[in-house]
């Protein structure tokens, strides 16, 4: 019988898909270091005791956290992709980062406000994980900026990207989602004059 067939595997990969969607969420809320096992298994919905069976320890939840914002940057970028304008792509991109804006007002931005606290950690080896979904959105970005046949497409993601992570950090440090609005305004007016 294979694991789509055993129903035990499959409740077995749901707790564990819940257990790492949760962790995303309290670490973006509540940061690494307030943030509890308990804190996740109560967000998820599942016994404290049953957390261990899939995570033995908290870094291996915050990696669970990275994974899980891996996973959903992937979602939206295969979206976007179905889109057949690359420009269009990226500003619809911008356009989800507005929607976004009262979360970002809260919590900043999930994978910005984690890469740099795992940064000021000493052990580890997680900010270079957290680095690492950032280096997804930049190589995403880049092919869309190749894809429009624009020179410096790399530089041209970085300075997208940065926007981005300036707007969020912004947005979140002056409790004001009106930012993010109007910066996001002026990205997409950005991209329509490339």
């Amino acid at each position: 019988m294979t694991d789509s067939q055993n129903p035990r595997a499959r409740t077995a990969g749901a707790k564990r898909q819940r257990l790492m969607a949760a962790a995303a969420q309290v670490v973006h809320q509540q940061g690494v270091e307030r943030t509890t096992i308990a804190d996740i298994a109560r967000a998820a919905d599942v016994p404290t005791g049953n957390v261990y069976y899939y995570f033995k320890t908290k870094d291996e939840l915050v990696a669970a956290a990275l994974a899980e914002h891996t996973r959903q940057l992937e979602i939206i970028t295969g979206e976007l992709d179905r889109l057949p304008d690359p420009r269009e792509r990226l500003k619809r991109l911008v356009q989800g980062w507005v929607g976004q804006r009262e979360l970002a007002a809260r919590y900043g931005c999930p994978t910005g406000t984690l890469a740099a606290e795992l940064d000021k950690r000493a052990e580890g080896g997680l900010d270079a994980e957290a680095g690492s979904v950032i280096r997804l959105l930049l190589d995403w970005v880049e092919r869309q900026f190749r894809e429009m046949g624009l020179p410096d497409p790399d530089e041209l993601a970085l300075t997208l990207v940065g926007a981005y992570q300036g707007m969020s950090l912004l947005t979140n440090a002056l409790r004001d989602p009106e930012i993010m609005a109007r910066q996001g305004a002026r990205l997409t007016a950005w991209l329509d004059s490339l």
